[in-house]
C-alpha cells in the first residue's frame, strides 16, 4: 500500500497541533499540560518498569503509613495545646475532674472524650506511627538479607537507615507529648541518660528541659521537633530515597530473562499506579480497623505526670524498648564493687555513671554498624561490582547468619524492657529473669549465628540435590528385574534457574600493596574473607547437570533441552579479587 501524497497547508498543520478536547475535564488537563509539560513527565516515568514481588511491598506500607500518620496528626494539631502551664481539668472524664494538670494532658483528654472522632484519630495516628516504624524495619531487614544495599545503592541504604532513625525520633517525641505518667517516665530515662554523659550531660539536660527535670519547656520543644523539624527531614529523605530508586532502577530476584542490565516487571502506568492506589486504601483500612477496635495508649488511666511516683509494668512503644531493656540488664555492682566512680577534675570531680554509659555502647555499635555495613562487606569480600540481582538469603550464609545474630541481639535488649512483666506474669524471680537475659545478651547472637549458617548451608545442599535429582514424587516404581526406586520430578526451567544461579567464591588470600608489602590491616581482611567464604556449597555446573541427566536415562530430547538451558553455566564459583 503506497504512502499518501496529499499535501497540507500551514494552517492545517497548526490545526492538527492544536488539540481541542471535548469534555471539561479534558480541557482542564490540556490547559495544564500545555503550560507545565506534564505529558513528557508522565511518558518518562509512566514507562518506568518495576519488578513484582511480595517482599517489595514493605517499603510501600511504610510510605502509606507515613502519609496516614501525617494526615491524622494534622487533625490532632487543631485541638492539642503543647503547653506545660497548669489548669484544673473540667472535661467529661469524671475520675480526673478537678485535678491539676498541664494543658498538654488536658487537651489530650479533650481529644479523647470531647472531640467527635478525636479518640479514633488519636489511635489512628498512634497505630500509623507504629506501622511506619515496623514497615521500615522489615523493609531494611529485607534489603539487608537480599544484598540490595550493594553498589551502586550504598548511599540509598544510608538514606534508609537515616529514615529509620528519624522515625524512632518522631515516634518518641510524639509519645512524650501528652505529659502523663507513662510518657513522663520515658522522659525521666532520657534525662538520666543525658546526665550520665561526662562534663556536658547536665548542661544538655538543662537545655532540653529548660531547667531541672521536668522543667517547663520540654513539651513545647518536643512538639516543634515532632510536627516540624523531624517531618521536614523525613519528607526530604523520602524524596531522595525515591529519586535514587528510580535513578538506579529497582533490584529484582534472579530468574530466566533477568540480568544485571535489565528489569523484568510492569510499568508504573497504568499497572503499578492502579495497584499502589488500591494498596494505599488497604493499608488505610487495616489501620482504621486497628484504631477503631484495639485500644492503645489509654492515657486517662495514668493521670498527669508527677516525678515522685515510680510505677512497675510501664512499657514504652516497641521500637524504643531496647533502649530501656539494655539499661535494665546492666548491673550496678560486680560483687561488692560499684561500677560508678568519680573522675577527679579541677572543679571538684565528675561522677562517671558507668551503669548508664556502658549500655550506650551496644546501642551505638548496632546503629553505627547499620550505616557502615555496605562498605564493610565490600572491603571483606573484595567485590566492587554493581549488583542489580538480589541474593537468596541462603546463598549468602555468612551475611544471613550475621544479620540474624544482630536481630537476636536486638530482641534480647528489646525483651529485657519487659523483664518485670515476665517475672509477674510467669511467677518468676525478677533477679533470675535478669540473669538469664544477661546470659542471652552474650550467648544469643553466637548461637543464632552458628545455627543460621548451618541452616543456610543445609538449604543450599538441598537445592543442589533438587537441581540434580528433582523432587520426590511420592511414587515407588518397580523395574523389570524387581528393583524398587522412587520416582523424582525434575524442576522446571524457572525453578532450576533459581536453584543454581548464584555465586560461591573461594576465599582470597592477602593482597600486597603498591610497595609489595602485606599490611596488618590486609591480613585482618584476609582472615575475615576466609571466615566469610570458607563454608560454601558450589552451585551445580552445566557438566554435572548433563552427566546426571544422562545417568538417569533421559532420552535425547531431554538431554537436548537440558543443554539449551542457560541457567546452568560453567565457572559459577568464581573468585572476585
Amino acid at each position: 500500500m503506497s504512502a499518501s501524497k496529499q499535501t497540507y497547508t500551514e494552517d492545517e498543520y497548526l490545526e492538527v497541533n492544536e488539540y481541542q478536547p471535548k469534555s471539561n475535564t479534558g480541557r482542564i488537563a490540556n490547559y495544564v499540560d500545555t503550560r507545565v509539560g506534564g505529558t513528557s513527565m508522565v511518558r518518562e516515568f509512566g514507562r518506568k518498569v518495576f519488578p513484582d514481588h511480595w517482599t517489595f511491598m514493605f517499603g510501600e506500607v511504610a510510605l502509606y503509613s507515613f502519609i496516614i500518620t501525617v494526615i491524622s496528626g494534622a487533625f490532632l494539631t487543631f485541638w492539642f495545646d503543647p503547653s506545660m502551664a497548669t489548669t484544673r481539668y473540667s472535661g467529661s472524664y469524671a475520675p480526673l475532674q478537678g485535678l491539676e494538670m498541664s494543658m498538654a494532658y488536658a487537651t489530650s483528654l479533650e481529644l479523647s472524650f470531647d472531640v467527635r472522632g478525636g479518640l479514633f484519630m488519636r489511635q489512628l495516628h498512634h497505630w500509623g506511627a507504629l506501622m511506619f516504624v515496623l514497615a521500615m524495619s522489615v523493609h531494611m531487614i529485607r534489603v539487608f538479607f537480599t544484598g540490595a544495599f550493594r553498589k551502586p545503592r550504598e548511599l540509598n541504604w544510608v538514606v534508609g537507615a537515616s529514615l529509620l532513625i528519624l522515625g524512632l525520633g518522631a515516634g518518641f517525641t510524639g509519645y512524650s507529648l501528652p505529659d502523663e505518667v507513662l510518657s513522663g517516665n520515658g522522659l525521666r530515662i532520657i534525662d538520666g541518660m543525658l546526665k550520665a554523659i561526662p562534663v556536658v550531660g547536665t548542661y544538655t539536660s538543662f537545655f532540653l528541659f529548660g531547667g531541672e527535670f521536668p522543667g517547663n519547656e520540654v513539651i513545647p520543644r518536643l512538639y516543634a521537633l515532632h510536627i516540624f523539624i523531624i517531618p521536614a527531614l523525613l519528607l526530604i529523605l523520602i524524596a531522595v530515597h525515591l529519586f535514587m530508586v528510580v535513578m538506579h532502577k529497582h533490584t529484582q530476584y534472579p530468574g530466566p530473562g533477568r540480568t544485571e542490565r535489565n528489569v523484568v516487571g510492569y510499568p508504573i502506568g497504568p499497572v503499578y499506579a492502579a495497584k499502589a492506589g488500591g494498596f494505599f486504601f488497604i493499608v488505610l483500612g487495616v489501620l482504621s480497623l486497628l484504631a477503631g477496635t484495639f485500644q492503645i495508649n489509654a492515657l486517662w488511666n495514668y493521670g498527669p505526670y508527677d516525678p515522685s511516683p515510680v510505677q512497675a509494668g510501664t512499657q514504652p512503644d516497641w521500637y524504643i524498648g531496647w533502649f530501656d531493656g539494655v539499661l535494665r540488664i546492666m548491673p550496678g555492682f560486680i560483687g561488692n564493687i560499684p561500677l560508678e566512680f568519680v573522675l577527679p577534675t579541677p572543679w571538684g570531680g565528675n561522677a562517671i555513671a558507668t551503669p548508664v554509659l556502658v549500655p550506650m555502647i551496644p546501642i551505638t555499635l548496632l546503629l553505627l554498624g547499620v550505616f557502615v555495613w555496605p562498605w564493610l562487606e565490600t572491603w571483606i569480600t573484595g567485590d566492587k561490582r554493581e549488583h542489580h540481582l538480589l541474593d537468596r538469603p541462603r546463598n549468602a550464609p555468612t551475611r544471613t547468619a550475621f544479620g540474624v545474630a544482630m536481630v537476636v541481639w536486638y530482641l534480647v535488649m528489646w525483651g529485657a524492657a519487659s523483664s518485670d512483666l515476665m517475672a509477674t506474669h510467669f511467677a518468676l524471680s525478677l533477679n533470675d529473669v535478669i540473669y538469664w537475659l544477661r546470659a542471652a545478651f552474650f550467648l544469643g547472637p553466637i548461637i543464632a549465628y552458628i545455627l543460621t549458617k548451618r541452616i543456610c548451608l543445609a538449604l543450599q545442599r538441598k537445592d543442589r540435590e533438587v537441581a540434580l535429582h528433582g523432587h520426590e514424587a511420592g511414587v515407588i516404581e518397580v523395574s523389570a528385574d524387581g528393583e524398587f526406586h522412587e520416582k523424582h520430578k525434575l524442576p522446571n526451567e524457572y525453578e532450576l534457574w533459581t536453584l543454581v544461579s548464584y555465586e560461591a567464591p573461594a576465599p582470597s588470600g592477602p593482597r600486597p600493596n603498591a610497595k609489595g608489602k602485606i599490611t596488618a590491616l590486609e591480613k585482618l581482611r584476609a582472615r575475615l574473607n576466609r571466615i566469610w567464604f570458607e563454608d560454601r556449597v558450589v552451585p551445580v555446573s552445566r557438566e554435572e547437570y548433563l552427566e546426571v541427566m544422562s545417568h538417569h536415562g533421559h532420552g535425547p530430547a531431554a538431554l537436548e533441552a537440558a543443554e539449551s538451558r542457560q541457567a546452568i553455566t560453567a565457572g559459577s564459583s568464581t573468585d572476585h579479587r
